[in-house]
């Protein structure tokens, strides 16, 4: 079969290899469009160490081709859960299967999607309706994870959430705190074209960092700050910045996935307002049924948030493009 193989750092050639075998308990999906994510751009530059060489992808949808497991009809239309777990373990039996320590990533771990078969456990696939095109589909993987996050730490009704980072996942958590009725919903960028696209998605207002940002959100939260801030950036002067807007008592949802190993935080306020800081770590099983029924229902729009489609034999342009400074990039999807 045809696969797009990462020999090592930098070093991605399409090639051919054998089809995976459909072993007991798992299915061989066929894949039809993937998305490319942060992870998979750290895998390829090296920052991810993996086993070489490696197929990468873990954004991806397809059908079923073939199953040795009962319940998985071949034919059917699935998005693939990539987040494997031994099932036994005291945080699988604890319900936390997203931490399993013997767990894996599919397409770091495991070849992945960026290729025309994958073999996968067949309790992680779920069948998708037909009311959602496939290169949407696709995003559906990283809707799983913020509706996760949000669930740790859930919006009530006429709170005060401001979003940090408006990137993909960052355009998702606004949507996602629309839905459960936060107000007011701010989203903070330096990118202009993407507060644009946070307004049009649900966003009460928008602002660039700077001096000034504090004040406009105390302005727009009755002097308080935000209830809720949610770090979408994945960086120690954004948390920063979110430890400096978050109201006295309130709450941080750190999303973004610090690679920085030190850095400056005013840890007096974190004592003072007596902030509630919680984390969020991929998702589990139970996060795409709901997910799906979102977009489903059409509550949280995906294809707003696809800026390129591009063929499979493109990953590597499509790899670059998203690593550019000087190219506005949101969601990648590829066409198998």
């Amino acid at each position: 079969m045809r696969a797009m193989i990462l020999n090592n750092p930098r070093v991605l050639e399409p090639g051919n290899v054998d089809k995976p075998a459909t072993e007991d308990g798992n299915a061989l999906v066929h894949i039809a469009n993937s998305g490319i994510c942060g992870t998979d751009l750290e895998i390829y530059s090296g920052g991810i160490p993996v086993n070489y060489p490696r197929i990468m992808g873990h954004e991806m949808i397809g059908e079923i081709a073939e199953t040795a497991a009962p319940g998985v009809a071949v034919g059917t239309r699935v998005i693939v859960d990539p987040v494997m777990a031994c099932g036994t373990c005291y945080q699988c039996r604890a319900g936390q299967s997203n931490l399993c320590p013997a767990g894996g990533l599919i397409g770091r771990d495991r070849d992945g999607g960026f290729a025309d078969f994958v073999s996968v456990p067949a309790g992680n696939v779920y069948a998708l309706p037909e009311e959602i095109e496939n290169k949407e589909a696709s995003l559906l993987q990283v809707l799983t994870t913020c509706v996760h996050a949000q669930q740790l730490s859930p919006v009530q009704p006429g709170e005060s959430v401001v979003v940090i980072g408006l990137g993909v996942t960052g355009q998702l958590h606004v949507q996602l705190a629309k839905e459960s009725g936060a107000s007011p919903l701010i989203g903070v960028t330096r990118s202009a074209w993407k507060r644009e696209l946070a307004e049009d998605l649900g966003a009460d207002a928008t602002f660039a960092p700077g001096a000034d940002l504090k004040s406009r959100i105390l302005d727009l939260t009755d002097g308080r700050g935000a209830d809720l801030v949610i770090e979408a950036a994945g960086r120690v002067a954004t948390l920063a910045h979110a430890i400096d807007v978050v109201r006295i008592g309130g709450r941080i949802l750190n999303f973004g996935t610090y690679t920085e190993t030190e850095g400056k935080l005013p840890f007096y306020q974190l004592y003072y307002k007596e902030i509630l800081i919680v984390n969020a770590r991929a998702a589990k099983g139970d996060d795409y049924s709901p997910s799906i029924e979102l977009v489903k229902k059409g509550a949280v729009r995906l294809a707003p948030l696809i800026s390129h489609e591009m063929p499979l034999d493109d990953l590597s342009t499509a790899l670059e493009t998203l690593e550019s400074p000087t190219i506005d990039s949101m969601k990648i999807i590829l066409r198998h």
